[in-house]
């Protein structure tokens, strides 16, 4: 009976794990979410949502950051708060890409996309490949990735 209950709650486990690694739908549901904040409440409390950690923007590696469309500069970020006011456009991931300008590029052009990069993951520390949903509300860009594994 021991080794049962045992072998149900390790399956059990490893289908939570599983479903809870955030994806694709995830992180778009969290920028929408987002923007829908911002638009009722403004830009500045989202910003104090963000930089608070609220749970509604942060769940494991799934977060939201926010940048200014126009120069680049990082206004709120929950994970790294050392790069607010910032201005990383042209400062490129580990594999040398210039994601972030692709990233203002895409969302002054369209509006809404996904951009590919290397990012660290807070959950494992690591440098590993990463794909960001960007969402464009007035004249800011909002921004939920997740890592592709």
């Amino acid at each position: 009976m021991n080794r049962l209950l045992t072998a149900t709650l390790l399956s059990f486990t490893a289908l939570h794990v599983y479903a809870a690694e955030p994806n694709e739908k995830d992180a778009i549901a969290m920028a929408e979410r987002g923007a829908s904040y911002m638009k009722a409440h403004g830009k500045d409390e989202m910003m104090k949502k963000i930089s608070a950690k609220d749970p509604d923007f942060v769940q494991g590696s799934l977060y939201v950051d926010m940048r200014d469309l126009h120069t680049g500069i990082v206004l709120a970020h929950p994970i790294n708060p050392s790069i607010v006011g910032k201005d990383l456009t042209d400062v490129p991931d580990a594999s040398g890409k210039k994601y972030r300008r692709e990233i203002i590029e895409l969302a002054a052009a369209k509006g809404k996309g996904w951009v590919d990069y290397m990012y660290k993951n807070p959950v494992t520390g690591k440098i590993e490949p990463k794909t960001t949903y960007i969402l464009r509300v007035g004249d800011v860009v909002l921004e939920a990735g997740i890592y592709k594994k």
